[in-house]
């Protein structure tokens, strides 16, 4: 019997019993549709922490002060002395590659502008920081190299702190603030950038220069500083320019070759595989309990088959008696087995895209279905059906053909 022949058959016998046929196939549906939406949340998880790091700059790598102690005691990683200004300098002369680079400082105070006041984070920078997270400007300007060389009380106010100071909306360019009893003039606002790659409220910020932190707001003539942002030429050159920090810091800060760093450096790649890593976890373990009712679903299909075979006894008895072989009923047993199970999974299919494509739009969920999820859904079922039908249509074509015809 050809192929074609033994489809129109299978398709015929389950047409039979329609509610049945649906029953049995509702099992596939919802474990193909589990999956999908399962692999889906993970995949737009991932792709989403892929925007955030994206989106916190280009190519960047930060390097932070390491740890220190004293008289024994280790105050933990930034508060390292040894990182200077003046490595920021040897950064831009012998590493060609850094095209972007900013001495930073961190600090929180409480901003004051008329009768409001707001507590934020001062971050003291360079005049690259905005290249570096590919931030633009919404009003007025950036300060200038000659503000951070004579250490000028300016700033420049993220959204969230200019509405909550000035008002939402409102031009504050010009305008006059204090931050620790110092008088700032507020020469720009930065564009409106949402939601950092940690949850933090990135426009919730007041950028100075990282000269006027330390010398006005710290009260130091040095050039400490606990940061530096670099962003590499290229996303190919991270690594080798990672490494060639690496190498020009330790012969700046004079370590021995037994000596661990006292800073330490980090690319976006690290900061993608940390959070990466759990949401992956999360999506196979979310992924396995939902292939548990592709299982059961199989099982399911088992289960019709079995009650078919017994139903079809004396079908079965007539085909062999008018020269059918025993080949020929077991491979009709396993078509209709994989046709239950392949036109569940595309039903399924359609149902999980349905499903993620509901909770983006009104759970706002991030999903994301890759292609290869959706083939490795369709072909485990198909596999599922035929793997759970083998058994009934073994059964069926070791019936001896005179015993099916005296079934009743």
């Amino acid at each position: 019997m050809s192929l074609f022949m033994t489809l129109s058959v299978a398709l015929k016998a389950l047409g039979h019993n329609k509610m049945r046929t649906g029953l049995t196939m509702l099992g596939m549906i919802i474990g193909v549709a589990a999956v999908i939406t399962m692999v889906g949340l993970g995949s737009g998880a991932q792709q989403s922490i892929e925007e955030q790091v994206q989106a916190a700059g280009t190519n960047m790598i930060m390097v932070r002060a390491g740890n220190y102690r004293r008289g024994g005691v280790s105050l933990g990683m930034g508060q390292s002395p040894r990182l200077k200004a003046e490595d920021v300098e040897a950064l831009r002369e012998r590493v060609p590659d850094a095209r972007y680079l900013s001495a930073g400082v961190r600090s929180r105070e409480q901003a004051i502008a008329e009768s409001q006041n707001w507590s934020t984070t001062i971050q003291g920078t360079d005049i690259e920081y905005p290249q570096i997270r590919v931030w633009d400007i919404d009003l007025g300007t950036f300060f200038t190299s000659t503000h951070v060389q004579s250490a000028a009380k300016v700033a420049v106010l993220g959204s969230v702190v200019r509405d909550n100071l000035f008002g939402e909306g409102v031009d504050p360019v010009g305008a006059r603030m204090r931050i620790r009893n110092q008088s700032f003039q507020v020469v720009g606002v930065m564009a409106t950038k949402g939601a950092g790659q940690f949850g933090e409220d990135q426009d919730d910020v007041i950028l100075v220069p990282y000269t006027t932190v330390n010398k006005k707001l710290r009260g130091r003539d040095g050039t400490n500083i606990s940061e530096i942002t670099i962003s590499a030429a290229s996303a190919d050159d991270i690594d080798r320019v990672s490494d060639e920090i690496t190498a020009v810091l330790r012969e700046e800060h004079r370590l021995a070759p037994n000596e661990d760093n006292d800073f330490m450096v980090r690319t976006q790649a690290d900061m993608m595989s940390m959070r990466t890593s759990m949401t992956q976890t999360m999506t196979g373990l979310l992924a396995s309990i939902a292939g548990v009712s592709l299982i059961v679903g199989g099982i399911g299909i088992m289960n019709i088959m079995l009650v078919s075979v017994t139903e079809r006894t004396r079908e079965i008895g007539l085909r062999r008696a008018v020269g059918a072989r025993k080949g020929d009923v077991l491979r009709q047993f396993l078509v209709e087995a994989g046709a239950l199970s392949l036109v569940g999974g595309l039903f399924g299919i359609m149902f999980g895209f349905s499903l993620s494509e509901g909770l983006t739009r009104f759970l706002a969920w991030p999903t994301s279905i890759p292609a290869n999820a959706v083939a490795v859904a369709f072909g485990f079922a198909g596999a599922t059906g035929v793997f759970f039908g083998f058994y009934p249509a073994r059964k069926a074509a070791q019936l001896n053909p005179i015993d099916s015809l005296r079934f009743e």
